[in-house]
Order: C-alpha cells, then structure tokens, then sequence
C-alpha cells in the first residue's frame, strides 16, 4: 500500500511539473513555435514509475497544449487533426520513453535513460511531422509560399521542426540523465 501511494503522489507530482512546464515553455519559443520542456518530467516519470505514467504524462502534456493555445495556428486550420495529432504525440512519446527505459534498465540504467531521453523527442517530433503531412498540408504550403520555400514538406523538417528538434533533443538528454541518476542515487541511499 505504501509502494501504491509513492507512486500516485509521485505521478501526481510529474503531472503538475508537465503542466508548468508546458505553460512557461509556451514562452520559449524558436520561431513559430515553442521548445518543449515538458518532454524531461514525461521521461523521469516513465522512467520511475513506468509506461502507464509516460503515457498519462504524455496525455498531461498534449492537453495543456491544446488549452494553453499553444496549438491555435493548428486549431484554427483543422481542431480534430490538431486534437488527435497533440494528443498522440504527447501518449506515444510517454509509451515509447517508458518501454524504452523499461527495455534496456536491467543491463544498464545509464543507457536506458539516454535511449529513452532520444527517443521522446524522436517520437513527438515524428507524430507531429506525420500530423502536420495528415491535417495541415494546405496550411503548411501557405506558410511555405510565404516563406519562399518551393518544397513543403521540406519546410516541414527544416522550418517548423528543425531547431526545435535538436533543441529538445539536447535538452531532454541533459535534464533527464542527471534527475534519474539523482533520483536512484537516492534511492540506494533510502534502502541503505
């Protein structure tokens, strides 16, 4: 029962970090769009408290960035893509860092955390590719004309994602790596 209760506060917690984060992130922005900060507490979470908590995080996640306004240049074009493509990517991101982690943790925690921080973001920024080529093309085309790119969907990788990408990508392997170490650390010093 106490195990149970660790694990609903600490889900409870990550949860109320994932909304933080995306509000002040939705600040930050490269371009058009925002860094994602909130990918960090979603890896943590699925990394301490497994899949389910990833995904619930991710799940956190995409609806404060639906309510936030953070996703209305895509509400405005198309709400049901948007919804199903911000909510899939914020789920599948979650599912994927905790399977990932869970995957490789008994050989080595280090490179669990380090694969399931890579694949995060690989995973959001691949869904929303897919989402903006599913639900967005005219908008994205728009954006692209106006911006003298001749090649949409090369616009998509290079102008819409592209900094963003390895920005989070950085990001979520610093912060990610050094709070899990932290956090098993302290672990270890709890069973001692």
């Amino acid at each position: 029962m106490k195990t149970n209760t660790k694990k609903i506060v600490g889900i409870g917690v990550m949860t109320a970090i994932v909304v933080v984060l995306q509000l002040l992130g939705s600040f930050i922005k490269f371009g058009v769009f925002s860094i994602s900060l909130v990918l960090v507490p979603i890896i943590v979470g699925a990394a301490l408290y497994g899949i389910g908590a990833g995904a619930w995080l991710g799940l956190a996640f995409g609806i404060t960035v639906i309510a936030s306004g953070d996703a209305g240049l895509f509400l405005a074009a198309n709400p049901a893509g948007t919804f199903v493509t911000v909510l899939l990517k914020g789920v599948l991101a979650g599912l994927a860092a905790g399977a990932v982690y869970k995957a490789i943790e008994k050989k080595n925690k280090l490179a669990a955390v380090i694969t399931s921080g890579i694949c995060a973001p690989v995973v959001n920024t691949g869904v929303f590719i897919l989402g903006c080529w599913l639900f967005f093309m005219p908008l994205i085309s728009e954006w692209a004309a106006a911006a003298g790119a001749k090649n949409a969907g090369l616009y998509v990788i290079t102008g819409v994602v592209g900094v963003n990408f390895f920005v989070e990508l950085a990001i979520n392997l610093v912060l990610s790596t050094v709070i899990v170490r932290i956090i098993n650390i302290a672990k270890k010093e709890n069973k001692e």
